[in-house]
């Protein structure tokens, strides 16, 4: 029985973007995963969704926006209340690592498939 779920915020149809390679690899290791992205499609047999998940039902949110675009999503994040946010190489964002502190949510500054790779994640 799977209990957590990792969403990836910027999934991406395109098997050449990290979004779609972790993707990829979260599921191929066993885990639940909720690829959120702008553009309908397919990860595999993955759909990617528009529909932003329920507060609560998140374990981890991987970030593959960048800093920029992420701003749109700040108050969604917090209010998702997810155990984790990582940011991978590319979405550092002080700000928005600021506002999960002040909600209790940690954060880490990592590469997703670095860490499923090495056991870390």
């Amino acid at each position: 029985m799977q209990t957590s779920v990792t969403m990836v915020l910027g999934a991406s149809t395109n098997p050449e973007r990290y979004s779609y390679m972790a993707t990829v690899m979260l599921l191929e290791k066993g885990h639940a995963v909720y690829p959120y992205g702008i553009k309908k499609g397919m990860i595999q047999s993955l759909p990617i969704v528009q529909d932003w998940p329920k507060t609560g039902s998140i374990a981890s949110l991987t970030l593959y926006l960048g800093p920029n675009a992420q701003v749109e999503y700040y108050d969604q994040i917090i209010a998702l209340k997810p155990d984790r946010i990582i940011f991978n190489p590319g979405t550092e964002n002080p700000r928005l690592v600021e506002l999960a502190h002040a909600a209790n949510i940690s954060t880490i500054e990592a590469c997703t498939l670095v860490m499923l790779k090495t056991g870390q994640y």
